[in-house]
């Protein structure tokens, strides 16, 4: 995998949560998450990579830098 980090401008400054398919896999973002980009919008999320299935990869948000 390639990508190690994500910003909000990457996923499209989604601002709903839920699973949203990406070019590494779906990636589930919850309000939390949200919370954190409303107030830090450049933040950078570590993928946390949570299964491998046919339909491709799960990820979710881990920690985050500022």
């Amino acid at each position: 995998m390639a990508v190690n980090k994500i910003t909000w401008a990457q996923v499209g400054r989604v601002t709903e949560p839920g699973r949203y398919m990406f070019r590494f896999g779906w990636l589930t973002i919850s309000a939390e998450d949200l919370a954190v980009w409303e107030q830090h919008p450049n933040a950078a999320f570590t993928l946390v990579r949570t299964a491998i299935t046919d339909i491709g990869d799960e990820f979710r948000l881990g920690t985050f830098e500022l």
